[in-house]
């Protein structure tokens, strides 16, 4: 079995006090504060994941990037990818991304970047999951979200079920019951989508952008995101952009010698990190893949500005999806073999 170099355990770190190269990258949040009674009439259940359950309101809790149970090791490599901005300089490169922001260009977000890489410190790295009734992204629907902000300060985990209108039939993978959802205390998708743009806009930093990362991302959490949005009547905001772990987590495994899938699970193994609550449950899913992603960064040597050029927008992923059933659908049909 591979020995890991560094012990990044969940259990060995105060709950919900994750380390993250990305949290030695920035400092420093917003200090909005929304909850949900502020905003309708239900209660968002938050995930008992990591101590005592907060009805109401977001759950949230500072990251730490030393000490507390960790040795000295194992964030010493944040040191090669840190970017120690000043506010004046920071401040000072915003004003081409606000306008970009503002008009929309995320393209040129990402032109922006690559030409000055001190814009990269205005990102938001927000890692997310979604467990659904099935894997067609278009006839299931979400019925739970977790996202976690990797800057960390209070309230960083937001996590709550979903009622999807419809019993659920696949509970033997993520124990989520019918009775669970379908009950007057879980949120709609609809009375949902305003909560969570809310939360998502409270984490951002002014004038910046967001990248919501999952594993799997382009072909099951954001599709499935995407549509959920559209269903009613929303659309992914224009400074929403998504990262995808795993096209990097496979070239992890496969410089390690694994070369057979590439599932979360599979990297938990991989990395040695404890699973906290149980396995296939939004929130949990967030604890390992903000580990895994602190783990992947580092083994790939990959820094913000690099992370942001990796990312994509719904839009990009719709174009290609459309693109791609274009080019499938004028492809000649193979004749069917007479003999």
């Amino acid at each position: 079995m591979r020995t890991a170099p560094m012990c990044y355990s969940i259990l060995r770190v105060p709950r919900f006090r994750v380390c993250s190269l990305v949290n030695a990258w920035w400092e420093g949040s917003d200090s909005v504060r929304p909850t949900c009674r502020n905003v309708s009439n239900f209660r968002v259940l938050n995930s008992s994941v990591g101590g005592r359950e907060r009805n109401g309101s977001w759950s949230r809790r500072p990251l730490t990037t030393a000490g507390e149970g960790i040795s000295k090791n194992s964030l010493s490599s944040a040191a090669n990818v840190r970017l120690d901005l000043s506010n004046k300089a920071i401040v000072n490169t915003t004003t081409d991304l606000k306008k970009s922001v503002t008009d929309g260009s995320n393209a040129d977000i990402r032109q922006l970047i690559a030409e000055n890489k001190d814009l990269a410190s205005l990102a938001t790295f927000i890692v997310f999951d979604l467990e659904t009734t099935g894997l067609d992204r278009k006839s299931e629907r979400i019925i739970e979200i977790a996202l976690m902000d990797l800057g960390g300060d209070e309230h960083n985990t937001f996590s709550t079920l979903v009622n999807p209108d419809r019993n659920v039939l696949n509970s033997d993978i993520h124990n989520i019951k019918t009775e669970m959802v379908r009950n007057r205390d879980v949120p709609r998708m609809d009375q949902l989508i305003p909560i969570l743009l809310q939360y998502v806009k409270s984490r951002q930093k002014p004038g910046g952008y967001v990248v919501l990362v999952a594993h799997n991302a382009r072909s099951f959490d954001v599709p499935f995101l995407v549509n959920a949005f559209k269903r009613h009547g929303f659309e992914i905001p224009s400074n929403w952009f998504f990262l995808d772990t795993l096209p990097l987590g496979r070239q992890v495994l496969k410089a390690a010698g694994v070369t057979t899938g590439c599932r979360l699970q599979g990297l938990r193994e991989h990395y040695e990190i404890q699973l906290e609550g149980p396995e296939h449950r939004a929130m949990s899913d967030v604890l390992v893949l903000s580990l895994v992603f602190q783990r992947i960064t580092f083994d790939l040597k990959l820094p913000i500005h690099e992370l942001v050029q990796k990312a994509f927008t719904a839009d990009e992923l719709t174009s290609s999806s459309a693109k791609n059933r274009s080019a499938k659908n004028r492809s000649p049909k193979k004749k069917k073999d007479s003999s």
